[in-house]
């Protein structure tokens, strides 16, 4: 079973598990952004419904990701088009769509400014 972790990660914490990960630290399964605000841009509700749609299934077409979630396949062909050049999702040679986890950890602490 694979688990991803989405997590807020300032740049500079981001380039410190990068540097750890090349001296051969495993660093699991990570997917970061630098600020809050990013990651709820990027994982609206619709997109997220997308992402939990998609973990644990075989790659689908964009057609049939818009059949399942019973949504426009334009509006769901953005979404997804969105979620790969973000790098959550990611395409098959068959030009299929896969979110390549099982499981979602989502990890990230907000404090006063």
């Amino acid at each position: 079973m694979s688990i991803v972790t989405i997590s807020v990660l300032p740049v500079k914490d981001t380039k410190a598990q990068l540097l750890a990960a090349f001296s051969g630290e495993d660093q699991g399964n990570l997917i970061t952004f630098d600020t809050p605000e990013l990651l709820f841009k990027i994982f609206s509700q619709k997109r997220w419904q997308l992402i939990q749609l998609l973990t644990g299934i075989d790659p689908v077409s964009i057609r049939e990701a818009a059949r399942l979630v019973k949504r426009d396949v334009k509006a769901v062909h953005g979404d997804i088009t969105l979620l790969l050049n973000a790098g959550i999702l990611e395409k098959t040679e068959e030009n299929k769509i896969i979110f390549p986890y099982d499981k979602i950890h989502v990890d990230f602490m907000l404090s006063a400014a």
